[in-house]
């Protein structure tokens, strides 16, 4: 028997209940179906990163080797960095 969700007041409300709850114990995932959304894309946010000049000089060195904006490189280094630092947390005893 699956367990109701409950109702939330809010998306902050709504994503603390699914960071600390199992969603299997409240859907049947075996009779979810696939779906493709195109045109969906992940929400962004600006913010402001104070970085020494020499440091930004190096990203734009790395970038321009891989031929890529060096704001893009440095969203993708960020992104293995979590991954690395969130599988470690999961691997961990």
């Amino acid at each position: 028997m699956l367990k109701q969700i409950p109702q939330f007041e809010n998306e902050d409300e709504e994503r603390e209940f699914w960071a600390t709850h199992d969603s299997t114990e409240y859907l049947n995932w075996e009779a979810a179906e696939r779906t493709v959304l195109p045109k969906l894309k992940p929400s962004t946010k600006t913010i402001s990163l104070r970085l020494s000049e020499s440091m930004l000089n190096e990203l734009r060195v790395l970038a321009n080797k891989r031929d890529v904006p060096y704001q893009s490189l440095i969203k993708v280094m960020l992104r293995e960095r979590i991954d690395e630092e969130l599988y470690k947390q999961h691997t961990q005893p």
